[in-house]
């Protein structure tokens, strides 16, 4: 009974949260019209004349093919940061002398500018896929480290003395004690992670590989084609929304339940 309850109180608040989104969502587009028709500059087109070169794009096949290489791009790399930086945090996390050796490394690689990697890998490496998706995962590991090097900090210490003497084994430990802890650290790096490996696709994209979003704007950039360069960004935005919504927050909602049943 109560399940049910609550299912219905979460389909109503998602309703809810639809209908602001679609209000405000709107406005901003009635903003951006305005705006457009008072400006009347090629420096702003209009929403209209960005769906306009969206179908252009899109009936040319050109839209498909570079959004399909920049998502492609984004899940590798995303996938590389995720699987090595969340083993690197929870070691660092689970013993103080790994972490007290290796945080100097942590700190210096978070304040290397993501363009340095880029340049360097691409210099190092040559202008092919291997350096571009190595530099963006290379740019959000440590993101990724500190986040579930702060989960694996924060672990029930009894939970792990009371694997140890009933003598489970590694796996069990960690399919039973370490991962359900982590899972919302897991979650806010994955959500965190997919924005920002994006974005970085996009500049890895402009600077050395001849297809992909990055590589679309920085050509009509030449045109000084607005239009285009805002239709080729709202593409891949609506495209990272739909991930947003539909895996990440869900999955964010699956790990976090346990507390609202405690609470």
């Amino acid at each position: 009974m109560n399940n049910a309850i609550q299912k219905r109180s979460d389909r109503h608040a998602s309703a809810h949260t639809l209908l602001i989104w679609i209000v405000s969502l709107s406005l901003l587009l009635l903003l951006w019209t305005i705006t457009a028709d008072i400006s009347s500059s090629r420096a702003l087109p209009s929403p209209q004349a960005v769906f306009a070169a969206m179908l252009t794009e899109a009936q040319s096949g050109e839209l498909f093919y570079h959004l399909s290489m920049t998502l492609l791009r984004v899940i590798m790399a995303f996938g590389l940061a995720m699987a090595i930086g969340s083993a690197i945090g929870i070691a660092l996390g689970m013993s103080k002398r790994l972490d007290d050796f290796f945080d100097p490394w942590l700190i210096l690689l978070l304040n290397i500018p993501a363009l340095v990697i880029i340049v360097l890998a691409y210099i190092w490496f040559g202008l092919n896929e291997v350096a571009a998706v190595g530099a963006v995962a290379i740019n959000k590991i440590p993101n990724v480290i500190v986040t579930l090097r702060e989960g694996a900090r924060t672990m029930d210490t009894e939970l792990s003395e009371m694997a140890k003497i009933y003598r489970f084994s590694t796996m069990t430990r960690i399919k039973h004690i370490i991962l359900p802890q982590l899972q919302p650290f897991f979650a806010a790096a994955m959500r965190s992670g997919i924005s920002l490996i994006w974005k970085i696709v996009l500049v890895v994209e402009l600077l050395g590989r001849s297809n992909g979003v990055g590589f679309q704007i920085h050509l009509y950039f030449q045109l000084f084609d607005v239009a285009t360069i805002l239709a080729y960004t709202m593409a891949f935005v609506i495209i990272m929304l739909i991930v947003e919504f539909a895996i990440l927050q869900r999955f964010e909602k699956s790990v976090t339940r346990w507390r609202k049943r405690a609470a």
